[in-house]
């Protein structure tokens, strides 16, 4: 009788967490292989990477590993299973990238497609940096041996587990390039997922529309849908530094308003436009994806004109700064997803560096004003000195914290450990690209690579 008894309780038990597991997983399966979809398209069909590197670094990580990818290359999509269910599909288009098919049709997404305007130049005929030719004489002083011995251990030796998750390092110094080093079978032209760097790239475009006039950072966002509540008030300034009040929560590992965005919505904007106020404008920092694709959709109304919005990028920032490996993804209505979605070189990645390192001066010409590269560095009042204007001040997690690195380093930031840090009093641009970083100190990193330089 006692033995049925306990037998009838474990039964019980066995139901209850198997119905709790489907409540909390089911819903979460979509979001696993939309990420799955999305991740191998872009990084197959835009990045050039084979699907096993892509399945054993980008989608390495749990839950997301748990997707199945079928890569169809005549179409360029790619369709993703959990266990054969929840499938999701996504398409690359030439030009505006790769992007989940939802409720639009399919061939309208893919005929959506755009020639972006070429760059008129080669890199391998122009000296750094905006081209690929390096100077034979490197700046003194520097302790190369030790750099060099130094990044070697920033990478997992061939054949091992998995552990400090380094793709790519580029090391800039006074304006030279003076280290770089690429995991086994990538080089200085592999484009690497720079996650939310992208929104340190809008923070510049905005500042190029500034600097011609167009865009007053103090005006109002200017969005039609709320003209009838107090979200009119909120100002661009106010999404450029995060502090525009909207209710918005960000988890990449869950159901999250940031997981709905990019993994259920075909027009993206739209869906940050419904979110209600919960504080005033400037009086609370929030970190949010997006707000990023709020001021995507700001420079979008702006141009107002989309062949112009999409050649923007490349004609006014990434050709004249050299960055001919980089590219940003829309949306399936053609939106920039300023948050999320831009892939680039490691070499690319440390030119951006190198533009705010000289106060928006690149190669002798003027990209962005000083005034504008000051503002994107100045601490947003609600944020507690730890970000600006789309680049960050300190690293948000405190186990990570900066302790041994100049106090006026400032860094745009991936969520699987991309970095760009810019340390203005050593002269210096470090990229660090990876697909993890429980295992990467950054500041032992920089405190050590710092050693290396000429101590003045």
């Amino acid at each position: 009788m006692k033995k049925q008894l306990i037998k009838k309780i474990l039964v019980s038990l066995l139901i209850v967490v198997l119905i709790a597991a489907t409540w909390f997983v089911w819903p979460r399966l979509p979001i696993i292989t939309a990420f799955a979809a999305k991740g191998m398209c872009s990084s197959v069909f835009l990045a050039n990477k084979t699907p096993e590197r892509v399945e054993a670094e980008d989608l390495s990580f749990f839950p997301i590993s748990l997707a199945k990818s079928k890569i169809d290359y005549d179409e360029k999509s790619v369709t993703s299973t959990v266990f054969g269910l929840a499938k999701r599909k996504a398409i690359y288009r030439d030009g505006l990238g790769a992007v989940l098919v939802r409720n639009k049709n399919e061939q309208k997404l893919q005929d959506a497609a755009i020639n972006i305007p070429a760059p008129n130049y080669a890199q391998d005929t122009i000296l750094w940096p905006k081209g690929d030719l390096l100077a034979e004489n490197k700046p003194e002083g520097v302790n190369y041996a030790r750099l060099n011995e130094l990044i070697d251990t920033c990478f997992d030796a061939p054949g091992s587990e998995p552990f400090k998750k380094t793709l790519g390092i580029a090391v800039v110094y006074d304006n030279q390039l003076i280290a770089e080093k690429y995991l086994d079978g990538y080089d200085a032209n592999t484009m690497f997922h720079g996650w939310s760097m992208t929104k340190s790239i809008t923070g510049a475009l905005a500042g190029i529309l500034a600097d011609q006039g167009k865009l007053n950072v103090e005006e109002p966002a200017g969005f039609k849908e709320w003209n009838n509540d107090n979200r009119k008030n909120i100002s661009v300034k106010d999404i450029i530094q995060m502090s525009s009040g909207l209710d918005w929560y960000e988890n990449y590992f869950t159901i999250s308003d940031a997981t709905i965005m990019l993994m259920q919505k075909d027009y993206m904007l739209a869906s940050i436009l419904d979110n209600e106020q919960a504080y005033a404008p400037g009086t609370y920092w929030n970190y949010s994806s997006g707000d990023a694709n709020l001021l995507s959709g700001i420079l979008r109304n702006k141009i107002n004109n989309d062949t112009d919005y999409h050649n923007f990028i490349y004609t006014k920032l990434l050709y004249p700064t050299g960055m001919l490996h980089t590219k940003v993804e829309t949306d399936a209505s053609g939106l920039f997803v300023a948050s999320s979605y831009s892939y680039g070189s490691t070499r690319d990645w440390a030119r951006f560096g190198m533009l705010f390192l000289n106060d928006g001066v690149f190669a002798g010409d003027t990209i962005i004003s000083k005034n504008w590269v000051d503002f994107m560095k100045t601490p947003a009042s609600a944020s507690d000195g730890y970000y600006a204007g789309t680049f960050w001040l300190k690293e948000s997690n405190p186990e990570r914290a900066l302790n041994d690195v100049p106090g006026d380093v400032f860094f745009a930031d991936g969520f699987l450990g991309q970095r760009i840090y810019i340390i203005p009093s050593k002269k210096l641009v470090v990229v660090r690209m990876g697909y993890g970083h429980t295992n990467f100190s950054f500041n032992d990193f920089l405190r050590e690579l710092i050693l290396t330089l000429p101590q003045h």
